[in-house]
Formats: structure tokens, sequence, C-alpha cells
């Protein structure tokens, strides 16, 4: 018996159990970067979609909103003179204490240097020296992107095609 070959283009009900997600021109806009350094941050490992990521030609990569908050973060810290090795240091010690980006409040001084500082307010120095001078309060970021991704409509991340022919039966 022959296959539909339109099947697999219609999403069927009860499949789309995806989460929501922002394509990357959208994200790029709200963040203030171009699409290029999106890209660029996203290839390199700085920062990971964590919605869907590309899968080849064709494919998006979908952002959800603690990812743009966390680009939102970067592109504040790269006007402030960061470069991007050190905030790849910074936020892979902010993971490996097993903090996330809401439960601290960054900060750096004129030289580069980056520290958290946790609930406490102790200062966490997050490259070993220093002391922070320029600040970034998360909340009032993720407040702000919050505004900005109200205005745009999220897509969902639909199963890749395969899985759809598996959760299925033949026809």
């Amino acid at each position: 018996m022959a296959s539909n070959r339109y099947a697999r283009d219609i999403p069927l009900p009860g499949l789309t159990d995806g989460e929501d997600g922002y394509r990357g021109p959208a994200v790029a806009k709200i963040v203030g970067i171009t699409y290029r350094q999106l890209d660029h941050w996203t290839s390199t490992g700085l920062v990971q979609p964590s919605v869907r990521d590309a899968e080849g030609s064709g494919s998006q990569r979908l952002y959800g909103f603690d990812d743009i908050v966390q680009l939102k973060v970067i592109k504040r810290l790269r006007d402030a003179g960061v470069s991007l090795q050190r905030i790849r240091k910074a936020l892979d010690e902010v993971e490996s204490q097993g903090l996330t980006l809401r439960d601290i409040t960054l900060a750096s001084d004129s030289a580069g240097k980056v520290f958290a500082i946790n609930d406490q307010q102790e200062a966490i120095d997050l490259l070993m020296s220093g002391q922070g001078v320029f600040v970034i309060a998360i909340d009032p970021v993720a407040s702000e992107v919050e505004a900005e991704v109200a205005t745009i409509t999220p897509e969902r991340a639909e199963p890749p095609v395969q899985d759809l022919h598996r959760r299925r039966p033949a026809i």
C-alpha cells in the first residue's frame, strides 16, 4: 500500500506537544543585535536555543524566553566592553555553581572582570579577581524582554517529521 506523501506535512491533533519559541530574526531585533551576531553566538556555543536547534537546511532555531533574557544580558555586557571570552567564562561559572541568571545580579569592573551577586548580596568573583562597578539586574531585563515578546507570536516546536511517523499507525 502506498503512503500518502502529503500526510507528513499536516500536523496531527495531539501531536503538537512542543514548547513555544521565537525565531532568530525576531530574537535578534528584541536583543538589539544583528542576525549574524546571533548566529555566531549560537554556532560558537555561547548560547543555545532551548526550544529547538536548527536541524539541517530549511529548519529554524527557536529560542525560549530565558534564552532571550540571556542574550540581552550578553549584549549589555558587550556594550560595557566585556569580551565574549570573559562572558563565556562567567556564564560557565554561574552554571557550575548551580545558579541561573535569575538567581543573580551581574557586575563588571573597568577591566572587564565579571562578578555575580546572589540573593545574600555576597559578591562571587566569577573570574577570581576585581571589584564590580557596572551592574546588570536581571529582573528588569526579564521584564523588558517580557514586554517585547508580547508583541510577537511564538511558534510551536513541532516534533521532527520522523517522530510523527513513529507516533501514528500506518494507514
